[in-house]
């Protein structure tokens, strides 16, 4: 089975606190449109066929709709993150809870106290394992990882001036690389060639925004043309066999969010219990 088919995805509901105490906020957030938008994205990850669990907005965690960085999970076991900054660590302990007893996947924690590690750091590609060594990660963090999936090739790669690693790139199919057209994106890039175990295809896009897109189930989320037109047409021409959606996300990127940040995709084959 493809790497990239996916049964559940976990999202979180935006908090009032999001407006004013996200972190990285630049410009003034519209939050009933942060909100709009957001219910597309979901709307638009159950289209594509997954069973979504919704958890409540947490007022103590502005940043909390951002839950790729607190868990990676693949092949049906999770590994909870140490976050890169203090104000996101305790998001951890809920999703510990959801991941747990509610989904019932096997869980593993990061025993070293000097790792740190964001999920928005990890690329997995369906056949090995890139960790950006970031503002948010250190090699402790991507040593954790590498420790919790054996199974799979892991490599550090260092990320400059930007937030995490798939700030700038992602995965736009098996084996194709999606990627900005900056000079930031282009060294990063180079890095995951020279390191790669495996060869990868690329397609380059001229934002780095765009850069960042959800593929999965034979759909790709993407940024709209209304945001990035130029980007949009390169996807359209590019990878018309994918049935695209396309997605404007302009309140979450004011946060520094972007596509993957606002879910967690699992593979899983038995029913999940209802989350209130």
């Amino acid at each position: 089975m493809s790497p990239f088919r996916y049964t559940h995805a976990i999202v979180c509901r935006i908090p009032d606190s999001y407006k004013t105490n996200a972190q990285g906020i630049s410009g003034a957030i519209d939050l009933a449109k942060a909100r709009k938008q957001h219910e597309t994205y979901v709307a638009a990850l159950r289209e594509i066929g997954l069973d979504v669990i919704e958890l409540p907005a947490d007022e103590n965690h502005p940043d909390c709709v951002f839950v790729e960085d607190v868990a990676v999970v693949c092949n049906g076991t999770a590994l909870l993150t140490k976050p890169g900054h203090a104000s996101r660590k305790n998001e951890v302990e809920y999703m510990r809870t959801i991941l747990k007893n509610e989904l019932e996947l096997p869980v593993i924690e990061i025993s070293d106290a000097s790792a740190t590690l964001d999920g928005g750091d990890v690329l997995f590609t369906g056949k090995e394992f890139f960790v950006g060594l970031s503002q948010r990660t250190n090699q402790a963090g991507a040593c954790a990882l590498a420790s919790a999936f054996p199974e799979f090739p892991c490599t550090p790669i260092k990320v400059d001036n930007s937030l995490h690693l798939k700030t700038v790139l992602s995965m736009a199919g098996p084996d194709v690389i999606c990627v900005g057209n900056t000079p930031e994106a282009k060294g990063i890039l180079k890095r995951i060639e020279r390191e790669a175990t495996f060869r990868y295809q690329t397609l380059t896009v001229p934002d780095n925004n765009a850069a960042n897109v959800v593929f999965a189930n034979g759909f790709m989320l993407h940024r709209s043309g209304e945001e990035y037109p130029e980007s949009a047409k390169i996807f359209e021409e590019k990878l018309s066999h994918w049935t695209l959606k396309p997605v404007t996300f302009s309140e979450m990127e004011k946060a520094d969010g972007s596509l993957t940040c606002c879910s967690i995709l699992i593979r899983k084959t038995r029913h999940l219990k209802n989350i209130m």
